[in-house]
């Protein structure tokens, strides 16, 4: 009886992930191999899903559901009746990436030119009658002159370097949109950078900054040479703080770009960043498993099976 009730009493730490590896094996191993007494950490294990029940788990690492719409649902169930859900499922589900550039206009962090383009392709059960109240053709003049050229298009939500195109002229932008089908697109200003950084920032308090090459091969982005000097780091660290506490996030990547020695944020809608050691190293991968164990023990400890639900101050601040 003695083990069953200290059993009862266990805190569960989860990590939910679909083919991922390093990380989620990693982090469970940490953390277990800490002996925090009534903490254990393992990967997240559903055998049904009723409304209401409780997931089981004080925190939970989401690592897959933005591709697994059943995971996404559990998991505002799981956060609805007491598991710290890292990201927040109902913000990770409104957000998107152009949202996320219209706000850092608000708040004076420094982003691209961008402008958001209509999808090529009519979205399914639509007809040219859904958009009647959509010019067209767009004032393409307007939204080129703003933006310039060269620039990115790219999707309005989603990540991992899908359907990005460089563009140099007009004739291209119309020419690859066709490409796009019903992806909405961003057109993006091109910043040509002297320094590029990826960010983690964890719990809105812990950053690691990580020079970083997007123009490298996928496996070889972390290594460049890139050194920034310490007024410099402490003027990013503290506009990823800046960009993260507006946005709520408890697990995000924050890319900044250096244009003439100003950092501009490219992308940081990333609630499920890279954590790969085979692509980013393993000194960032030592600093991520540990700082998210220690994170995630914490807040573990502080749960006492009451709603927590992370929410970012732009949410907060219009309420």
């Amino acid at each position: 009886m003695a083990s069953n009730n200290k059993t009862n009493k266990m805190k569960k730490i989860g990590v939910l992930f679909g083919k991922e590896r390093s990380f989620p094996s990693a982090f469970v191993e940490r953390v277990n191999s800490k002996n925090i007494d009534g903490i254990m950490a393992e990967p997240v294990q559903i055998d049904k899903a009723l409304q209401g029940v409780p997931s089981g788990y004080s925190v939970i690492i989401d690592r897959i559901s933005q591709d697994v719409p059943f995971y996404r649902t559990w998991l505002k169930n799981a956060a609805l009746t007491g598991t710290y859900v890292i990201n927040n499922p109902f913000w990770w589900s409104a957000d998107d990436k152009y949202f996320n550039n219209c706000l850092m206009t608000q708040i004076g962090i420094p982003v691209p030119k961008t402008a958001i383009i209509p999808s090529n392709q009519l979205p399914d059960d639509t007809s040219a009658e859904s958009f009647s109240n959509l010019a067209y053709p767009l004032d393409w003049e307007a939204i080129f002159s703003e933006v310039g050229f060269p620039a990115y298009m790219k999707p309005f939500a989603g990540g991992g370097w899908k359907s990005v195109y460089r563009l140099e002229n007009a004739d291209e932008f119309f020419e690859k949109h066709k490409e796009t089908g019903q992806l909405v697109m961003l057109l993006q200003e091109e910043i040509v950078f002297e320094e590029y950084y990826r960010c983690y920032c964890v719990g809105q308090k812990h950053v690691r900054i990580m020079p970083y090459e997007p123009r490298n091969p996928h496996h070889l982005r972390y290594q460049a040479g890139f050194t920034p000097s310490p007024e410099k780091l402490q003027e990013m660290t503290e506009i990823v703080l800046k960009i993260n506490k507006a946005l709520g996030y408890d697990l995000n990547t924050v890319e900044l770009a250096l244009r003439d020695g100003v950092p501009y944020a490219i992308d940081f809608c990333n609630p499920a960043p890279d954590a790969d050691i085979a692509s980013v190293g393993p000194e960032n991968f030592e600093w991520i498993v540990e700082t998210m164990a220690n994170y995630t023990i914490e807040l573990a400890q502080a749960n006492n099976g009451e709603r927590k639900i992370a929410w970012g101050g732009f949410v907060k601040d219009s309420a």
